[in-house]
């Protein structure tokens, strides 16, 4: 018998593996594993929800800069809009860009005839620019056109998913983005009051991007007369407000000037005549290292076609936006409405500064609290002007007994003055001997005690007053669309039919002819004459309070010059010798 032959250790190592294959081929191909369902993708409406934000705080926004980077999508699938709203306003978001459509102030009406309630957003302008307000500003356009045009999820903390809702504040909502690398969230969270807390952060594959929040495609009352030229641009640092027009934020003929001013600032923002956004600082203010450096950046659009009031004309816009100059999180808390001083100065920091009543304050502001006081008791701002314009000229009724009495001894002079100037009335005004005829006139005055200016003295001290009332009640939102009488519904705005400036230019001028003015050379009388028509010009464009208000002081004046005269008759005027020429 033969002997058998041992396999090597390395043979059978061979045939064992090759027989493992074998197997596990066999296996796999008579039992099959079953296959998953396919995923559905999931509607809008029922994306998770994201944690109720919390309060902004440094810990926070340095958590915001770290977040991982996004490993999934987050888009919405079709354009819808959430509306809020309060008894001050309703503001219309949409997805598309987590943008505000409409921003109403519930309050407040437009110039619109019937009038409408008032929206602060320009529609028409914002389609034409492309650009809406709580748009983002990013350093790369081709991120910033990315950012504005995609559709964000929406989401609640109290309703969960919030598209298509209409929502009561107080509330908090929620918007999201993200491509996979860039990612963007906005929190807005509005309460009972104009101001709108707002955190916003923008990353690429988890590294924070500097980014700003714009108002963009005007702002204001599109319906108020010369309404883009009235908007501006302002800045407030250490307290001190700058404003910056339209016509100064760039060069005309382009059609988007960006121009970038540095901050910090104490706040910044786009106003009308009555109404303001206005970028503040979070509150608890964070620690200094940690506060938003504002950089304001605005700029302006130039349409090559805008309809307004049925016209197409070129209108230049006034746009910004506020962010901080480094990358990161972005937290903010911004104020829409009206620029009523008591609920400016209530905001923190104050911003009562935006009612700017000039160099004149010092008189507009306490005539508005004035003003404000009467109407507590005459529930009419245009009777109450007429009031306290008869109380101005009370106060000064004083100074115009003065004036009076200096006019009179002015007209006792009078044939002598006119005597001197019939001599030297050959010279021209350039001649040098026109100076003799000065000295000797003020001669005469000083000899009986004369001060030419004494009868100036209750115009001259009026017209700060006319000036202070005037920027009193350009800037007075309490004033808008207050009605008078008749055909006055706005004493803010001018006359429609100027009946008040015709009447006006016609009082001025009987109040002049009852003025004596005596020893007035020929040329200044024929200015003075001309005097009434050159106010009524002024004022004709003039809100109609104003002219209501010079109106009852011509009236009040009027009486108070008849009264005097039969108090203090002028001197009989002197009798002609039988030598004198008639």
């Amino acid at each position: 018998m033969s002997e058998r032959k041992e396999m090597s250790t390395e043979t059978r190592s061979l045939i064992a593996a090759v027989l493992c294959l074998v197997v596990i081929a066999a296996w796999s191909l008579i039992y099959k594993p079953p296959q998953p369902p396919p995923p559905h993708p999931s509607p809008v409406t029922t994306s998770p929800v994201p944690p109720a934000p919390v309060k902004a705080s440094p810990a926070n926004l340095q958590n915001l800069a770290k977040a991982a980077p996004a490993l999934t999508l987050r888009a919405a699938g079709e354009e819808r809009s959430i509306v809020i709203e309060s008894n001050l306003y309703r503001v219309e978001i949409s997805n598309r860009g987590a943008v505000v459509r409409s921003w109403q102030l519930r309050q407040f009406t437009d110039d619109h005839t019937p009038p409408r309630t008032l929206d602060l957003v320009h529609a028409d302008a914002a389609q034409q620019s492309g650009g809406w307000p709580f748009s983002l500003v990013l350093d790369d356009p081709q991120q910033e056109s990315a950012v504005n045009s995609a559709l964000f999820e929406i989401t609640s903390p109290r309703t969960g998913p919030a598209a298509g809702a209409v929502l009561r504040a107080p509330v908090e909502v929620t918007f999201v983005w993200s491509d996979g690398h860039l990612e963007v969230t906005k929190r807005l969270n509005f309460n009972a009051t104009y101001i709108v807390d707002v955190q916003t952060s923008v990353s690429l594959d988890g590294k924070p991007l500097r980014s700003s929040l714009a108002w963009l495609g005007g702002f204001g009352d599109p319906t108020a007369y010369r309404a883009a030229a009235q908007t501006q641009v302002f800045t407030s640092a250490a307290g001190k407000l700058n404003t910056l027009a339209s016509k100064n934020l760039g060069k005309s003929g382009q059609t988007t000037v960006r121009e970038t001013l540095p901050g910090p600032f104490d706040f910044v923002g786009i106003e009308d005549l009555y109404f303001a956004t206005a970028f503040l600082p979070p509150a608890p203010s964070p620690p200094a290292s940690l506060q938003p450096e504002f950089t304001l950046t605005g700029w302006t659009f130039q349409h090559d076609s805008m309809t307004a009031d049925g016209k197409t004309e070129t209108e230049t816009l006034s746009e910004m936006a506020a962010g901080r100059a480094a990358p990161g999180p972005l937290d903010l808390r911004v104020y829409v409405g009206p620029k009523s001083i008591d609920g400016l100065k209530a905001v923190r920091p104050p911003l009562n500064s935006l009612v700017q009543f000039g160099w004149w304050g010092f008189i507009a502001e306490p005539l508005f609290y004035a003003l404000r006081w009467l109407y507590r008791y005459i529930p009419n701002y245009g009777w109450a002007i007429v009031v306290i314009t008869i109380g101005i000229n009370m106060v000064m009724f004083p100074l115009k007994i003065k004036s009076m009495r200096a006019m009179l001894k002015m007209q006792k002079v009078s044939p002598e003055i006119k005597a001197i100037q019939e001599r030297y009335k050959k010279y021209s005004i350039r001649d040098p001997r026109k100076a003799e005829m000065n000295k000797e006139v003020m001669a005469v005055y000083s000899r009986e005690g004369i001060n030419p200016l004494g009868s100036c003295w209750p115009t001259l001290i009026q017209m700060p007053i006319w000036f202070g009332l005037y920027r009193m009640l350009a800037n007075m939102i309490e004033l808008r669309h207050a009605p008078w009488i008749g055909w006055i519904h706005d004493l803010s705005a001018r006359d429609p039919y100027y009946i008040l400036p015709i009447v006006m230019t016609v009082s001025m001028y009987f109040m002049q002819k009852m003025t004596p003015t005596p020893g007035m050379d020929p040329a200044q009388a024929k200015m003075m004459a001309m005097t009434p028509l050159i106010f009524g010009g002024m004022f004709a464009l003039s809100p109609s309070g104003l002219a209501l208000y010079i109106l009852a002081s011509n009236m009040v004046g009027i009486g108070q010059q008849w009264y005097l005269y039969r108090a203090m008759p002028p001197p009989p005027k002197p009798s002609r010798g039988p030598g004198k020429k008639k």
